[in-house]
């Protein structure tokens, strides 16, 4: 075992508390564990500075709202840092809306395969 330092005892007064904590009581309740990304139902928009609405997955993947040619795109991306600007990538997928739809609708069932798998 680790050597202990000796501490100075100094009485007590009345108004003092059993606790050896010079701080008062913020210091009893513990902050909420803070959520890692990715926990959680609560999402984030952002906006680029086009205005297209994205969503960040992780540090260099979003998803983003987007119209082309008049049709509404989601897109699942990953981005790459050049001159200190986050670009995307050739990774990913554009759906088109119906195809997201599609997507949405087969998450239950996707969903189902990944619990019986991990």
């Amino acid at each position: 075992m680790g050597k202990h330092k000796k501490q100075e005892k100094r009485p007590k007064s009345d108004s003092e508390s059993e606790s050896e904590s010079d701080s008062g009581p913020e210091d009893r309740n513990e902050p909420a564990p803070k959520k890692s990304k990715g926990e959680g139902s609560a999402s984030k928009r952002f906006k680029t500075d086009n205005g297209e609405t994205y969503f960040e997955l992780e540090r260099n993947r979003r998803v983003t709202v987007r119209e082309f040619k008049s049709k509404l795109f989601v897109d699942v991306r990953e981005f790459y840092e050049k001159d200190g600007e986050l670009k995307p990538g050739k990774k990913g997928i554009s759906l088109s809306a119906v195809q997201w739809n599609k997507l949405k609708s087969m998450i239950p069932d996707i969903d189902e395969v990944v619990q019986e798998m991990s």
